[in-house]
């Protein structure tokens, strides 16, 4: 049998002004431990495979504890054996492990599908920041701009059932969603309100919308647990900064229709999560919009979540010097917290990763491993107002990239090599995030990101995702050991 040594996947999580205990985290058991910082010391001495500098920041330095003083009794050589954290694998064999457990994740989330309808390319509103610009403002994208009509959304939905017949046998709930474009234009009412009345049809479903919310309220009366039961809106700032950045096409603003629409959408039942694009021109008006969701009454309302995010430049109109990186963003929100107690009700761009390690310590069970990012790579089907379909979102209205069409019939045809070159990208097909143990907490990061960094789908986007991952982690934990009251986990659209 060959030595015991560490696992090359061992995650060391350092707990801030706690220099007795370390937090230990494997990357694909999915173990979550607490030890002694003797223990942590152990396993950092035994690394055949040194880990890695962590990419923002550095490791705690290890106490100064002769290694070859430390010795661990039978039963914690034996736990720590069954956690994952010590091994007899080689790093070959241990890779190997790790895209194993990687390949069944994937093929489960493949077995997940979802299916997204874009009834307009078409928006009121003209943001800087979007990555759909082109198609608006280019004229030769003109011919993009129409409705969905009701015959091919009956092709579309003949289109997903041929979907359905070839994957695995569907459990549960169909998950719907709308997106455009501004898929809730008052114009578009009479394509949304067929669609939600054929997907209602299928059987139990659920359906969400990413909007604008500025015609929202055309929408009334299919807002609600059995219709559109969920929005994404986005609101940049307070009025004054908002209608400097998400203006309509006559350059007006839209935060005071949108504020009613919140208000709309809350009344009837609906879930709400606001967005907030972040960059470096607008963070320091974020306490003025916590103060303003106070006043509307809309932090501690049932379904209410705000969340930050930060703009990336994506086209020629956003100034990459005014961007943050996610772990900056992370940073510079905690230091408006200290400052501004109201600014608890926004959360940061890793609240998901704190809420889901509270859960865990609170609730046990297993944690979410996820061998892809998003559902890009998985199962989502993106059907445009011409029966054509697409893996991403941000990849939609190029016929090139389609990854297959609805014909005439109601068949889907797919384009196999593009579907392939979407579908298999996970952490077992990406290089480096196969030698990372983190990645099955990551998932690879945005590919389109990445292929705007390194030119191909198949590549890692991290975003310092090592140093967001270790401070939630131990955030969490040190909120759980100190009785902070919880709240549930919330998810984001976005997440999906």
């Amino acid at each position: 049998m060959a030595e015991l040594h560490t696992s090359y996947y061992t995650i060391y999580v350092d707990l801030p002004q706690d220099s007795s205990r370390i937090l230990l985290v494997h990357g694909y058991t999915g173990a979550f431990d607490m030890v002694s910082t003797k223990v942590g010391t152990y396993l950092r001495g035994n690394e055949v495979h040194r880990a890695p500098k962590p990419l923002y920041g550095a490791w705690t330095p290890d106490p100064d504890l002769p290694l070859e003083s430390i010795s661990l009794g039978d039963n914690t050589i034996d736990a720590l054996r069954r956690r994952g954290y010590l091994t007899d694998l080689s790093f070959d064999d241990e890779v190997s492990q790790f895209r194993h457990i990687a390949d069944i994740r994937h093929q489960q989330a493949l077995d997940r599908s979802n299916f997204v309808f874009m009834p307009t390319y078409d928006c009121n509103l003209r943001c800087f920041y979007c990555f759909q610009d082109h198609l608006r403002t280019d004229p030769a994208n003109g011919h993009l701009l129409g409705l969905m009509t009701k015959p091919v959304i009956d092709r579309i939905f003949r289109g997903i059932e041929d979907i359905e017949s070839r994957n695995s046998p569907r459990t549960g709930p169909r998950n719907f969603g709308l997106f455009g474009g501004e898929p809730l234009l008052r114009a578009n009412r009479p394509a949304i309100e067929y669609i939600v009345g054929k997907a209602q049809a299928m059987g139990p479903m659920t359906m969400w919308a990413i909007s604008n919310a500025t015609e929202l309220e055309a929408y009334a009366d299919l807002l609600g647990p059995e219709a559109i039961s969920s929005v994404q809106i986005t609101l940049d700032g307070p009025l004054a900064e908002h209608d400097k950045r998400r203006i309509h096409t006559d350059g007006t603003g839209s935060f005071a229709a949108i504020a009613r629409n919140i208000d709309l959408a809350l009344d009837t039942g609906v879930s709400v999560q606001v967005r907030m694009n972040i960059d470096r021109v607008n963070i320091d008006q974020l306490p003025t919009l916590a103060r303003v969701m106070h006043e509307h009454g809309w932090a501690g309302r049932s379904g209410f979540v705000a969340y930050t995010y930060p703009i990336h430049a994506v086209n020629a109109a956003t100034e990459r010097s005014t961007t943050f990186s996610q772990w900056d963003l992370d940073v510079a929100i905690d230091r408006l917290r200290e400052e501004h107690p109201e600014m608890a009700v926004i959360d940061r761009p890793d609240e998901r990763l704190r809420r889901a390690a509270r859960q865990l310590f609170n609730e046990g069970g297993e944690p979410h491993l996820r061998a892809e990012y998003c559902s890009a790579h998985s199962g989502m089907y993106i059907f445009d107002a011409f029966g054509d379909i697409y893996a991403c979102w941000e990849r939609t209205g190029e016929q090139r990239l389609r990854i297959g069409r609805v014909d005439a019939s109601g068949k889907a045809r797919m384009n196999l090599p593009l579907v392939e070159d979407w579908r298999s990208r996970s952490v077992a097909t990406v290089n480096a995030c196969t030698h990372c143990r983190y990645a099955l907490h990551c998932g690879g990061g945005c590919a389109v990101l990445a292929e705007g960094k390194r030119g191909t789908l198949h590549a890692n986007y991290c975003d310092g995702f090592a140093n967001r991952f270790r401070a939630m982690v131990a955030e969490a934990f040190l909120d759980h050991e100190a009785g902070v009251v919880f709240d549930d986990v919330r998810q984001t659209i976005a997440a999906s």
